[in-house]
């Protein structure tokens, strides 16, 4: 079935674009070097305005000084900046979160266990002693 808009809908196009993850604008954030490796991904000539006017937080390129600020007051750059401010999640927390953990320790369960053995092998030693 045909979408309302037609096959050529701005809205279906945009709906699939790439957008950076927050850890990946958080190390450009972090690291020059990071942001620049990007950068020289996209040629010159394609960026608006030859990539004169970028926003780090939201990784988008404008056309204009205008419109990039207009983006600075807007409430999705807002957000996207309080998102930032939260440290990302390190792999090791990521693991640990789908349950593969790396802890071969005795827990406190077990330990409990041990504990409540011991003590009913005591108390029958006791028993036999009388």
């Amino acid at each position: 079935m045909p979408s309302i808009r037609g096959t050529d809908s701005k809205r279906k196009c945009r709906r699939h674009a790439a957008i950076r993850d927050l850890d990946q604008i958080h190390a450009d954030l972090h690291s020059k070097k990071h942001l620049q490796q990007y950068k020289d991904t996209k040629e010159f000539d394609e960026l608006p305005a030859g990539g004169a006017f970028y926003c780090i937080e939201c990784s988008k390129w404008y056309e204009s000084e205008r419109n990039f600020v207009a983006h600075e007051k807007g409430s999705k750059h807002k957000r996207r900046v309080r998102d930032l401010k939260a440290e990302p999640y390190s792999q090791k927390e990521a693991e640990a979160a789908a349950g593969y953990t790396t802890d071969n320790g005795k827990t406190q369960q077990d330990e409990e266990m041990t504990v409540d053995a011991e003590a009913e092998v005591d108390g029958a030693e006791v028993d036999e002693v009388k």
